[in-house]
């Protein structure tokens, strides 16, 4: 595929006028680079492929700008903004930065990938190469809805899901087997109907201007939720392993067990989770309720690492989200806040709430990263694999 994709990747850099991988001069490499990052051979945590050092992640998403701007949508214009976040984050101890890439984007029609983000998405994986921080690449996101083509939107479920696997199978062959990628997530927060429920919908709702739920399928057809989640994420995550056999795949969920007390995980069942490598759950914990936080959190321990992949002080201070970090952290292999391009002292200049909200944590952020790393022991001599080329 990747081959097939050279020279439309070419005729893309000229017109965009920015560096394709494989064709620009070569960047100056952090002092040490990344290797990739695996399971462990226990199966319960995150270790250095060669080195066989624990690695706990301590990221951010990196969703969209100050303003709310996606970041597709100015990734060709700002591109040196870019730059410079990728290195005020790394400023703040972050090791993954966790990005959301629209299908629009990447899809032009139900079977055409768009070359010119193909291309800058390579990009991006340099750039985080060059500056020692992973991508959490998160895919099929259709946050604005008005920009969710016609086309997709009237697809059955079979025909969507055929899209989204090319999509992942585009993605993953951009990536070109990167050590940067740390993951990919399948889908922010996915959701299924319950069974007798027909919806109309493939958005359930907006929250703060974006669709962050999908609907995998509008009517379960006399399955059940488990059945149709194992079959969609063994066929997501087929398309990606005909082209990457080694980056790590998840899918970022909802804690329904939080809302519906010790409601059992779907996309974490073991008939349903079997080719993921870890789980990855978003939180955030209401003031002082920290101890149903934990409780729920546990509920996703199921043999394999585990991740807070969302958490910001939302719904309680940072104090409290502060004790729901220390106090996830014997059985949790990492957490990822929110970096929106600004740094602690742009944030100050604001003069406003949210800056000053914003500013205290990104402060606390960074002391607790430093805390939380140096607990980062875990890992063996014997998790060591010898180095190989890319992942074909």
């Amino acid at each position: 595929m990747r081959r097939m994709r050279t020279a439309a990747m070419l005729a893309t850099a000229i017109i965009v006028n920015t560096p394709v991988a494989g064709f620009a001069q070569e960047a100056t490499s952090t002092a040490t680079p990344l290797e990739r990052i695996r399971v462990s051979d226990d199966g319960k945590h995150f270790v250095g492929a060669k080195t066989g050092e624990s690695f706990i992640v301590w990221g951010v998403n990196y969703d969209h700008d100050n303003d709310s701007n996606l970041l597709e949508d100015y990734w060709n214009d700002k591109w040196p903004a870019i730059e410079s976040d990728f290195a005020e984050m790394k400023a703040l101890g972050v090791n993954v930065a966790r990005v959301h890439l629209q299908l629009e984007k990447f899809m032009d029609t139900a079977e055409d990938p768009n070359e010119a983000n193909l291309g800058r998405l390579t990009d991006l994986v340099h750039l985080a190469e060059r500056t020692g921080i992973y991508l959490d690449l998160t895919g099929l996101a259709c946050y604005l809805e008005k920009r969710v083509p016609d086309w997709y939107t009237k697809m059955d479920a079979p025909d969507r899901w055929k899209v989204q696997a090319r999509f992942w199978a585009f993605v993953a062959d951009a990536c070109e087997g990167s050590p940067a990628i740390f993951c990919y997530d399948l889908m922010n927060e996915p959701v299924l109907p319950g069974e007798g429920e027909v919806k109309d919908d493939w958005l359930p709702g907006e929250f703060a201007g974006m669709n962050f739920v999908q609907y995998l399928t509008l009517d379960l057809k006399g399955k059940t939720r488990k059945e149709v989640a194992a079959a969609w994420v063994k066929q997501m995550c087929d398309a990606i392993r005909d082209v990457d056999d080694k980056t790590m795949i998840t899918v970022g969920i909802i804690p329904w067990a939080l809302t519906f007390k010790g409601a059992p995980p779907i996309f974490y069942d073991r008939a349903v989770m079997e080719p993921l490598d870890f789980a990855a759950v978003h939180f955030y914990p209401k003031k002082d309720e920290i101890d149903a936080a934990i409780d729920a959190l546990k509920v996703y321990e199921v043999g394999k690492p585990l991740i807070v992949e969302e958490m910001f002080p939302l719904s309680c201070g940072g104090d409290q989200l502060e004790e729901f970090i220390k106090r996830s952290a014997p059985f949790c292999d990492g957490w990822i806040s929110f970096y929106w391009g600004q740094t602690i002292e742009q944030c100050k200049a604001q003069g406003d709430m949210k800056g000053a909200i914003m500013a205290a944590w990104l402060e606390q952020f960074k002391r607790l990263g430093e805390e939380m790393k140096a607990m980062s022991h875990r890992g063996a001599a014997e998790d060591t694999e010898p180095e190989h080329e890319g992942s074909k």
